[in-house]
Order: structure tokens, then sequence, then C-alpha cells
């Protein structure tokens, strides 16, 4: 139990960084496509500026999808990659799969962001050394944390890796459609898992798994972190272009 505990703050810390990158790519994308508007003053050209921008992590998305759907049988088809009004929300893609329950829907639904974030952490720590920043970062070394962040993007090719980073990360989230089926799915393990307590089952394999998970999230959760540096950089300088470009207000 005490290792469980011992792991219970990455797994917070995961949790946490995941809500925010979540918000730093909801607001990429509106400032984004403000910008586009800005600049054309055309809602459309808006729509294709920012699949134009992620393009290659929307690739990544909707090839999660159809690879996940493929190995589990539900024979995907019509693979689309291009934006389209999908209600209130912009499609980049899409993919046509047949269900096959909840269970295997939920994998599909999830694919991108599982693969996104096991590619955002080879990036961020095998080019970008993310770890050192983070770990600087959380003991309060902040002049160290950020030299670690700004030196991170001297390495070779250090811009195109910082692109692709920001494509993947920004176009990994689970769209309405992708979450659907992951909510129940998500009720019954919790209820499952509840249960496997009280009935009084072996705790030990429990233990091990998550004890096996836990380096895996925590470098996930590094590299969450070392992103949402970059969305905010990238926020505040669209930010200010958007300021600037606003039409101003007209006078009576």
């Amino acid at each position: 139990m005490p290792d469980l505990i011992s792991a219970l703050p990455i797994f917070l810390a995961f949790v946490l960084t995941l809500i925010v990158l979540s918000w730093c790519s909801r607001q990429i994308s509106e400032h984004i496509q403000l910008f586009a508007v800005h600049v054309t003053g055309s809602t459309n050209a808006a729509t294709v500026a920012i699949f134009l921008v992620l393009l290659p992590g929307v690739i990544i998305h909707e090839g999660a999808h159809w690879l996940t759907a493929y190995f589990l049988g539900l024979k995907p088809s019509k693979f689309r990659v291009w934006p389209k009004k999908q209600g209130k929300f912009l499609g980049l893609g899409s993919i046509s799969i047949r269900s096959g329950g909840l269970l295997k829907d939920s994998l599909v639904g999830l694919a991108p962001l599982i693969l996104g974030s096991i590619l955002v952490a080879l990036i961020s720590h095998r080019v970008f050394n993310a770890q050192a920043m983070s770990g600087a970062l959380m003991q309060g070394q902040w002049r160290n944390g950020v030299e670690a962040f700004l030196n991170a993007f001297r390495q070779p090719d250090g811009a195109l890796w910082a692109y692709l980073l920001f494509t993947v990360s920004n176009a990994m989230m689970p769209s309405p459609s992708d979450r659907e089926p992951v909510m129940p799915v998500a009720q019954y393990a919790l209820l499952a898992g509840l249960a496997y307590l009280l009935i009084g089952l072996p705790v030990r394999p429990l233990q091990a798994f998550i004890l096996w998970l836990t380096p895996f999230v925590q470098s996930v959760s590094s590299a969450f972190l070392f992103i949402i540096l970059l969305d905010l950089i990238v926020l505040l300088i669209l930010f200010v272009l958007n300021e600037i470009l606003a039409p101003a207000p007209s006078r009576r």
C-alpha cells in the first residue's frame, strides 16, 4: 500500500496535465481560426487554416482510429481527412466503422489519445529531454526549468520536432463522438474496481499493474507539461496578433 500511495501524485499529475492540455488545445484551435478570419475575412478559410496547421496530427488521429478498428475486426471504411462541420463542433477527419459494443468502441475512441500520448512522450524525452525540465519545475527550480525548456529547442531540427509535437498533441484529444462510449465503460470499470476491493479479492495483482504502469504515466505527464508550456507560448503569440488585427470598435 505505501507504494500505491506514493504513485497517487503521479496519476493525479497526469489527470491535471491532461485537463490543462485539453483546454490549451481548444483555445489554440479557436485562436488560429480567429487569426485566419482576421487575415482573410472568411470563416471557410479559418476552417481550412486549423486543418492545415494540424494536418500531421489529424492523419495520426484518424490513422489510430482506423488501425484499432481494423485489428478489432470492426471493418473500417471511408477514411476522410478533411474539415467538416458536425453540429456545434468542427470535425477534421472521420472514418466509418461498425459498432463492436461498448468496450471495442471505447478502445477505438481512445486510440488517438493513447497513440498520441506514446508519440509525444517519445519525442519530448528523446529529442527535448522533457524530464530535466519537469524535474526542475517540480523541485521549485523555476530558472533551471525555464532554461531546460529553452535549451531543448536548440536540438538539431528542433523546430521541426516541435511542430510535430505541437500538431500531434493538439489533434489527439477525443472528439465528442469518440468519448460517447467511453463514459459507460469508465463507470463500469469503477464499479468493478470497488466491488473487487469490497469483496476482498487479492490486491497484489492490481497493485502490481498500477506500479508497472506508473513509470509510463510519469513520462507522459512530463511530456504533457512540456507541451503545455509550448502551447502557452503559441497562445500568447496568437492572442497578441489577434488583438492587433481585431477591427476597432465603431463609434457612434
